[in-house]
């Protein structure tokens, strides 16, 4: 009982810092209309290609930077850097998220403009990222149809601590058993007011409704067509 009153104080203290150091994170990107999203998926999600294709569909639009998160290799941060989108790749080692101080760092070494968008490409983990608060707007959970729809159901905590849910790869629909409906509804069962997108980052499918709210919550007019 000791040992496991002293686990939980640890945690708690954990927990407490990085809580305070995403309050500072908040509060610096608010102040230059910067919006922050960390985006949290599974592996093989699609999430660092929804990115790529974002910022190549946006990158004339709006001022934009990637903190891209990964244990290991530089191979993410590579694709990123290939759009012309400046990046800093953090690599956690054992660690299984990122935390606000990681994301600390890697703001002062991009120095993001204002009323820029600060994408922040977390690792591929549904559990630990839903504990840790990095400063952002939003979380955006990623999940693509390959992966089942009972998804939403199985990391609860997760859709509670996300603001959007974004349904990938749904060009793949004719040919799996995805019912989209049962995917939406278990993530509202959940969290009643998470917003829900419905792309494929391959085709371009569902990118312009996605795009037009990035713009809409940093303050830019008009909209924008994904590239075939």
């Amino acid at each position: 009982m000791h040992r496991a009153s002293e686990s939980v104080e640890l945690e708690a203290a954990i927990l407490g810092k990085n809580d305070k150091l995403a309050a500072e994170n908040r509060g610096w990107l608010k102040a230059k209309n910067i919006l922050a999203l960390n985006l949290v998926s599974s592996p093989g999600s699609g999430k660092t290609t929804l990115l790529e294709r974002t910022l190549t569909d946006l990158k004339d639009k709006i001022p934009m930077a990637v903190i891209e998160g990964d244990q290991e290799t530089l191979n993410d941060a590579e694709r990123i850097r290939a759009t012309g989108t400046a990046c800093v790749q953090v690599n956690t080692g054992t660690g299984c998220h990122l935390e606000a101080d990681m994301v600390q760092k890697g703001m002062e070494q991009l120095d993001p403009q204002e009323n820029s968008l600060l994408l922040i490409e977390n690792v591929g983990n549904l559990v630990c990222p839903a504990l840790f608060d990095l400063g952002e707007r939003a979380k955006v959970a990623i999940l693509s149809v390959t992966e089942g729809a009972d998804k939403p159901a199985k990391y609860p905590h997760m859709i509670a601590a996300s603001d959007i849910l974004v349904i990938n790869k749904i060009d793949l629909l004719p040919y799996v058993t995805f019912d989209v409906d049962a995917a939406i509804q278990a993530a509202r069962d959940i969290n009643p007011a998470i917003k829900v997108f419905q792309v494929s980052a391959t085709n371009g499918e569902g990118l312009d409704v996605w795009y037009d709210w990035l713009l809409a919550e940093i303050g830019v007019s008009g909209t924008i067509q994904a590239a075939e």
